[in-house]
C-alpha cells in the first residue's frame, strides 16, 4: 500500500472527494433528466460498487470507482439512458473483478440489473479476450446478436469510449491494440445503432493513437484555417438567420467541422491531399416544427428558402426524412453554393430528428414512450 501511494500522488482523501463529486454529478445529471427520479436505488448501487472496488486504483491513480462512474455518466448525459442502465454501468465491473456473483446483484438489485450486468461481464471476458484480433468479425456478429437486451451493447460502449478518452495512461503497446479493436469493432456498431456522436469520437480517438503524426498534422491545418472557415461560415449564414427569421422558426444554426479522422479517411480514400477536401465544414440547421406532423414538411420549407439565397447543387441532394437510414437518422442534407465560391453541405433536421442522429437507440424510447420516460422500469 506503501509502494502504491507513492506511485500515485492521489492522497485517500483527494480521492474520496473525487469520487463524492463525480457521483454527486451523475445524480445531478439525472435528476434534470425527463427520467422517473429512482436516485435510491442508483445511489445504492454506488455505494455497493465503492465498497466492492475499495482499495482499488487506476492506472491514472485515480480510485478504480471513478470509472464505472464515469461509464454511468456517458449512459445518463451521452445516451440518455434511465436508472437501469445507470445501476448497471455502476455495477458492470463487480462480478468480474470482486467476489460477488451475478446472484448477489440479483438478490440486491432485482433480475434485470443482474442480466445487464451478467451480459457485460460475459463480453468483458470471453468476446474480447487475447484472440480478440483474430475473431473480430465473429465477435461483431456476438456482440450484435447475444444479448437479450439492447442495453448490454449500450452500456459496452460506454464502457469502451470512457476506455479510450482515458487510453493515455496505458501502455504503447495496449493502446494500439485498444485503439484498432475500437475502430474496427466499436465504432461500427455505435454507427449501426445510431450513435453518431460517439461513433465519431471513438473513430478519432483511435485514429489519434493509431496514427499519432498523422493526427497532429490534421490538427494542426485545422488550427490554421480556423479563421478562414470562421470567416466563411459567418458570411454563409447572415442571409439564412435572416430567411429562418421571417419564417418565424425557432432554431440553431451549428458549425460542423470534419473530424481529423474523417479527413484522413477522405484523403486516403480519394488519394487527395488536405487542401483537395472541400467539404470539411458543413452547416446544420436544427429547429423546432410548430407541430411534429408537419416537421418533414417544415424541412422541405426550410430547403426552399435556402435554395432562394444560394444555388443548390442538383446531384447531392439526400434525402433521408420520408425514408430514413436503417440506424433510425433522419435529415435533409442538400449542397449549396456560398457567396465565396465554395460549396456548403447543409443539413436539415428538427429538434427530435437531431436528438435520434446523436443518441440512437436511446432516443427513439424516448419518442416511444412520450415525455416522461419508462426505460426506468426495465
Amino acid at each position: 500500500m506503501e509502494e502504491q501511494k507513492k506511485q500515485y500522488p492521489i492522497t485517500e482523501e483527494e480521492g474520496e472527494k473525487m469520487v463524492d463529486e463525480a457521483f454527486q454529478h451523475l445524480l445531478d445529471s439525472y435528476v434534470a433528466s425527463p427520467h422517473r427520479k429512482k436516485v435510491d436505488i442508483i445511489t445504492k448501487a454506488f455505494h455497493f460498487a465503492r465498497q466492492a472496488h475499495k482499495g482499488v486504483r487506476r492506472l491514472s491513480g485515480e480510485p478504480y470507482i471513478m470509472h464505472p462512474i464515469a461509464v454511468a455518466q456517458i449512459a445518463c448525459s451521452e445516451m440518455g439512458l434511465g436508472s437501469t442502465s445507470i445501476c448497471s454501468a455502476l455495477l458492470h465491473d463487480v462480478v468480474e473483478d470482486t467476489d460477488y456473483t451475478v446472484e448477489d446483484i440479483s438478490n440486491i438489485f432485482g433480475p434485470k440489473i443482474a442480466q445487464i450486468v451478467d451480459g457485460l461481464t460475459k463480453i468483458s471476458g470471453g468476446i474480447f479476450g487475447e484472440q480478440a484480433s483474430a475473431q473480430a468479425e465473429n465477435f461483431k456478429k456476438l456482440l450484435l446478436t447475444m444479448s437479450e437486451d439492447i442495453r448490454v451493447i449500450l452500456i459496452k460502449i460506454c464502457d469502451r469510449l470512457h476506455n479510450m478518452r482515458t487510453l493515455a495512461s496505458q501502455p504503447a503497446n495496449k493502446q494500439y491494440k485498444i485503439a484498432g479493436e475500437t475502430l474496427y469493432i466499436y465504432a461500427p456498431l455505435a454507427n449501426r445503432l445510431g450513435l453518431n456522436k460517439i461513433k465519431s469520437e471513438l473513430e478519432n480517438l483511435s485514429f489519434r493513437f493509431e496514427h499519432p503524426e498523422e493526427y497532429a498534422k490534421i490538427e494542426m491545418q485545422l488550427s490554421e484555417t480556423a479563421g478562414k472557415r470562421d470567416e466563411l461560415f459567418n458570411d454563409f449564414i447572415a442571409p439564412i438567420e435572416a430567411a429562418l427569421g421571417k419564417m418565424g422558426l425557432k432554431y440553431r444554426i451549428i458549425k460542423r467541422v470534419k473530424t481529423p479522422y474523417s479527413i484522413w479517411n477522405k484523403m486516403q480514400q480519394k488519394h487527395v491531399t488536405f487542401d483537395q477536401i472541400y467539404d470539411i465544414l458543413a452547416v446544420r440547421i436544427i429547429f423546432t416544427p410548430s407541430r411534429e406532423e408537419v416537421e418533414i414538411n417544415e424541412c422541405f420549407d426550410i430547403y426552399v428558402a435556402l435554395s432562394k439565397i444560394y444555388k443548390s447543387h442538383p446531384d447531392r441532394m439526400r434525402e433521408w426524412l420520408n425514408h430514413p437510414k436503417a440506424n433510425g437518422y433522419q435529415a435533409l442534407h442538400v449542397t449549396l453554393m456560398s457567396n465565396k465560391g465554395r460549396w456548403i453541405e447543409v443539413q436539415i433536421r428538427s429538434e427530435r430528428m437531431d436528438e435520434v442522429a446523436e443518441q440512437g437507440f436511446a432516443a427513439h424510447w424516448k419518442y416511444k414512450e412520450g415525455a416522461e420516460i419508462t426505460e426506468d422500469e426495465g
